[in-house]
């Protein structure tokens, strides 16, 4: 186990350990030549001691850290140690996509998309080096504070197709969002990255995974053989261009996917623009079963060639029976030759009409659709009707601050777009303005606030926010966005934040001095009393502290931290025992 202050290649000096993994243990470390922090990944188990794994491990690793891309965590190196086979990226502090999702349940579609643009943004530069990741999931794609999103893991994810992979977690974090090529023991290309990364944003819409099972063979059959259950079940209102990028990007058959995070990250750019969102439904054109997509049988090269001199002997044959007829025998078939001709001619002249000029005459011209805003609905229908569209029966209702309620704000397809005679066009109502004015809902408990915006539907979602003075309750609201005065409307996003509320960690474990106490508590103003007793731990180190862990750190409080003290040495024990026989002997002599 590497311990706190350990260097690693005389270099990387450990810190604290940061996470750990079926596959790796990764700590906080300091560059003593560079003068940074970084984050240093370890190898451990049975892969350490697999040459081959290694080997690749090493190969992949150098070859990712030649990607320069903000969305792509940097490698900076590569090397072993006695043993410790390591890679040092640059220190992200974030948390996970898992994390955030154990946190909020599920993200909403703008969240995703912009989530998704910076994933295939990232993947995007190394699909273009040809480099495949074999390992996206929500584990491996760190989120910043300001919503910057870092994929990682890349040397790691590329080398695990050289060896099989025995660790339980490992297997199970992974199968979720294995590609059914994969599953089946196929080589990886640049799609299998599509498909785990159409999974991903299942799994940030839904808020749970498309496939269950009790073991990692389970789940993966599922990859291979089941369909995915339709996002729709989980999200009606899900625009349908959403919905096409995932049944795209998950595809069983590799041919129905995009063919690399490019193409992916082009379609996620104008998914949201007013015209696509109500697209038709995608129809991938392969076979999803691969195994139904027939293959033409490869000829060999001596039956193709034999074949080649049957076909030529049977026309000279031909062309020797052509000579052999006689005058008459032609003169004979003329009569049939002119009936023939004229059959002939007649079908033609027939499929001409046919294939030509009746397209021509029933093909619907594309008209624009005009501009209903602000009109009644009786007058935007017959607007419509006489461009020569037809009109929804069920129309939609939308809040608008602009348009009156009761008028027309918008259509779909939209003003201006072109359209065929007769598409059918849906008319979008005003409610008027049915906007929430927010109150200052700060000081006040966030419980009962969370229950007034539901009953209004606004959608609340509550995060916990560092606070400086940490002075506030635990479930009282510090802040909140959008902020007090703001509008939203039915079926918006409220956010508000409750305090962090930090908890005494374990002194006594070992790890801690009285100075790391000492610079653990500063930021929150807790008064500090030390106490040594003589112990037979390192000197210097916390034996008891007189608030127990995982209770609240409140400000203005005090902790009592009992530090060790060495015993005193045998010498120095009997020298006091000498003085204290003296003074003893002296107060016996009336002289105290």
């Amino acid at each position: 186990m590497i311990m706190k202050g350990q260097k690693i290649s005389d270099r990387y000096q450990i810190i604290k350990s940061i996470g750990e993994g079926g596959m790796a243990n990764v700590y906080l470390a300091y560059d003593t030549i560079l003068d940074r922090d970084v984050a240093v990944k370890v190898l451990r188990g049975d892969l350490a001691g697999d040459e081959k794994f290694v080997r690749r491990f090493q190969r992949e690793a150098l070859s990712a850290s030649s990607l320069a891309h903000p969305n792509i965590v940097e490698v900076y190196d590569v090397g072993e140690d006695n043993g410790l086979y390591y890679i040092v990226m640059e220190y992200i502090e974030g948390r996970h996509l898992k994390d955030l999702l154990k946190k909020r349940g599920k993200l909403t579609v703008s969240e995703v998309v912009d989530i998704m643009l910076q994933i295939t943004d990232g993947m995007s530069v190394a699909h273009d080096s040809y480099i495949i990741h074999r390992d996206i999931k929500p584990q491996n794609i760190m989120i910043l504070e300001n919503g910057l999103v870092k994929i990682t893991d890349f040397g790691i994810a590329m080398a695990m197709n050289a060896t099989q992979l025995t660790q339980t977690n490992s297997v199970m974090g992974s199968v979720h969002y294995l590609p059914p090529e994969q599953a089946s023991g196929k080589g990886s290309t640049l799609q299998s990255d599509i498909y785990s990364m159409g999974i991903v944003m299942y799994e940030l819409l839904a808020g749970k995974l498309p496939y269950k099972g009790d073991n990692a063979v389970e789940i993966a059959l599922k990859h291979l053989k089941e369909s995915l259950p339709p996002i729709k079940d989980e999200l009606p209102n899900l625009p349908q261009s959403i919905e096409n990028i995932i049944i795209k990007a998950t595809a069983k058959n590799p041919k129905n996917r995009y063919e690399d995070a490019r193409e992916m990250h082009n379609d996620l750019m104008t998914c949201l623009d007013d015209e696509r969102i109500n697209e038709p439904k995608i129809v991938l054109p392969y076979p999803e079963n691969i195994d139904d997509a027939k293959v033409k049988p490869k000829v060999p090269k001596e039956v193709e060639k034999k074949k080649e001199e049957q076909e030529e002997a049977k026309e000279k044959e031909d062309v020797v029976l052509a000579k052999q007829i006689t005058a008459n025998d032609l003169k004979k078939d003329n009569k049939i030759l002119i009936i023939l001709a004229s059959i002939f001619t007649f079908l033609i002249v027939a499929i001409t009409t046919v294939v030509v000029l009746v397209p021509a005459i029933t093909t619907n011209k594309e008209i624009i659709v005009p501009n209903t805003a602000n009109l009644t609905v009786e007058e935007a229908i017959k607007t419509l009707q006489d461009a020569g569209f037809n009109v929804a029966t069920e129309q939609q209702k939308i809040s608008s601050d602009e348009i009156e309620f009761g008028k027309v704000v918008k259509t779909s397809p939209l003003e201006g777009t072109k359209r065929t005679k007769g598409t059918s066009i849906t008319l979008y109502v005003s409610e008027g303005d049915a906007k929430i004015t927010l109150d200052d809902y700060k000081g006040k408990n966030y419980l009962e606030i969370k229950g007034k915006l539901d009953a209004l539907g606004v959608q609340v979602i509550v995060e916990k926010k560092d606070e400086k003075d940490k002075t506030s309750e635990e479930n009282i609201i510090i802040d909140q966005s959008p902020a007090a005065g703001e509008k939203v409307s039915k079926g918006d996003y409220v956010t508000l934040y409750i305090p962090e509320v930090d908890i005494y960690p374990d002194f006594t474990s070992g790890n801690y001095t009285y100075e790391d106490v000492v610079s653990y508590l500063e930021k929150y103003g807790v008064t500090i009393v030390k106490v040594e007793e003589e112990s037979d731990k390192t000197p210097g180190t916390v034996i008891r502290q007189s608030r127990s862990k995982g209770t609240k750190i409140a400000k203005g409080t005090t902790i009592t931290i009992t530090v060790a003290k060495a015993p005193p040495k045998k010498e120095e024990k009997e020298d006091e025992e000498d003085d204290e026989k003296k003074k003893e002997e002296t107060c016996e002599g009336g002289l105290c």
